[in-house]
């Protein structure tokens, strides 16, 4: 079982950092968890992309979580040899998302239709809607859902992942919550975007300060590992970015409240389990 954070940024556009997008590979399947901006780059550069992602998974639809969501859907489309499902699971409002998605594409599918014979079918999407349990069990995989706290964005969820014996937990933008202790509870590698709530709240910039309240802290993701026996934490979505550096100080925040091990991410960052 491997977790590679294809995409470790928050909003503010990055050189170094695409948008939030985790992947994880657990018994032959290619499982995407949020479409952050860049996504399809990243995922060629570890051999995979829309034609081998099982699933599509959203926490939110906060934009820099699902902005490339249009290109995995598009690329999906045109690089399958006939109609071929894309499976998205998100929580509810999900459907009207990729309803939108779709509405918003009309006019590029209709130019791709016109111009290759092959290609006599539109995208099809399939959506499942979820709130709190059991969103999958077969194939060796069992993934699970709970509610997450990231109000006003709601509803949002995150995901547990069971396979191999081994248990991942992509938590997304939340703060500390029961849903979110349930997800992590026990697991092997539990990813959480952070925020450093002692650089942000010096920053007199009250719309950065706003994030503070819907967001974890890294201390807050060291808290949550500590109290739910995670063996190692990984930092994701750092807000407000990593200055040249900084990089050990945001993992000695989270390891003076937490004893295991804890990782800054950066983009392809691979975790073997």
């Amino acid at each position: 079982m491997q977790v590679i954070t294809l995409g470790t940024g928050n909003p503010i556009p990055s050189p170094d950092r695409a948008g939030p997008a985790t992947l994880v590979r657990a018994a032959g399947r290619d499982l995407l968890f949020d479409c952050g901006r860049g996504v399809l780059m990243r995922a060629a550069a570890v051999a995979t992309g829309p034609m081998q992602f099982h699933t599509v998974f959203l926490t939110h639809r906060h934009s820099d979580h699902i902005s490339d969501l249009n290109d995995v859907i598009t690329m999906q489309w045109v690089m399958t040899p006939g109609p071929t499902p894309l499976r998205i699971v998100g929580p509810e409002g999900t459907q009207r998302l990729v309803d939108l998605t779709l509405a918003m594409l009309a006019e590029d599918t209709g130019y791709r239709m016109a111009h290759h014979e092959t290609l006599g079918y539109e995208p099809v999407v399939e959506v499942v809607e979820v709130a709190d349990g059991v969103v999958s069990d077969d194939g060796g995989v069992r993934i699970t859902c709970a509610p997450t706290e990231h109000s006003p964005v709601k509803p949002t969820v995150g995901y547990r992942i069971e396979a191999e014996d081994k248990v991942v937990c992509i938590a997304g933008d939340t703060i500390p919550c029961d849903g979110l202790d349930r997800l992590c509870r026990d697991a092997d590698v539990y990813v959480q975007t952070v925020v450093r709530e002692d650089i942000v709240a010096n920053i007199p910039a009250p719309r950065l300060q706003d994030v503070l309240d819907y967001h974890s802290s890294v201390t807050q993701a060291g808290e949550t590992a500590a109290r739910n026996g995670v063996k190692a934490l990984v930092l994701t979505h750092p807000v407000p970015g990593v200055a040249p550096g900084t990089e050990q100080e945001w993992v000695d925040q989270a390891r003076a409240v937490f004893d295991g091990e804890v990782t800054l991410a950066a983009d392809l960052d691979t975790f073997t389990l």
